[in-house]
């Protein structure tokens, strides 16, 4: 299908890669379907990955793996708030954190205690609220996505 888009401008997306937000998002929950759309082919380290709406094309979320802001990143979080996934296996979930990115980059910050969890099998995601007290909604990541970005030899 395709799908216009504020930031894409006009996007083909199959099916396959619909996923669906069955309580929506925290703030929006109206909106269900979304895509995940890459900035590069490559998917390398520290790439911002948008989270894109199918049903605003004006909204999109710009997400990072967590792990690249924080290698040891293991959320704790209620197997309760993990069902609207589904049956899964760990190797199917996809862990992602939406990013704020305001006027000055330097004060770029990822919120680590509110992680967007989709798997990969069925599409279907959840955002969850984790119970790690030292995550936070604001977690300062500039100079930890500078550092990996380095890491990577860009």
């Amino acid at each position: 299908m395709k799908f216009n888009t504020r930031l894409f401008g006009e996007v083909d997306i199959t099916e396959d890669k619909v996923l669906s937000f069955d309580s929506g998002i925290i703030g929006i929950e109206n909106l269900k379907k979304f895509t995940l759309i890459y900035d590069s082919e490559k998917e390398d380290a520290g790439k911002i990955i948008w989270l894109q709406s199918l049903e605003e094309g004006a909204y999109a979320l710009p997400v990072i793996n967590p792990r690249n802001v924080m290698k040891d990143y293991n959320p704790v979080v209620d197997d309760e708030l993990l069902a609207p996934l589904g049956e899964f296996k760990d190797e199917d979930l996809m862990i992602l954190v939406t990013i704020r990115v305001p006027e000055n980059i330097e004060d770029m910050t990822a919120n680590l205690k509110a992680p967007i969890v989709i798997n990969a099998e069925n599409r279907k995601a959840c955002q969850i609220v984790v119970q790690n007290e030292d995550y936070m909604v604001k977690q300062p990541v500039y100079e930890m996505l500078k550092a990996a970005k380095e890491r990577a030899g860009e």
